[in-house]
């Protein structure tokens, strides 16, 4: 999906209206944790080189609105190994 934009409506025909102005493809889409069939949005994937004035206003128009796009940082860098063995006791040199 990195290469489509996501737009989500409440209502099968706001979405299925802007798939065809924009030429997308109208899919059912559950939110994390919904169980009710009826509270989940329809979502419209848009391909990427689209008109961005003109899909901000078809999605005022009916009610919708894109995904945010979520990019996690890289995770920290580790901290080094340690390359010996770790003494918990001083021993005294021989």
């Amino acid at each position: 999906m990195a290469d489509e934009h996501v737009a989500y409506f409440w209502d099968r025909e706001d979405a299925d209206a802007v798939a065809e102005a924009l030429g997308g493809e109208v899919r059912r889409e559950r939110f994390h944790g919904e169980d009710d069939d009826e509270d989940h949005p329809w979502v419209v994937l848009l391909p990427t080189p689209t008109d961005s004035d003109q899909l901000e206003t078809l999605l005022h128009s009916h009610d919708g609105w894109l995904e945010s796009p979520t990019t996690e940082p890289p995770p920290p860098t580790p901290p080094p190994l340690p390359t010996q063995p770790r003494r918990l006791k001083h021993t005294p040199p021989t």
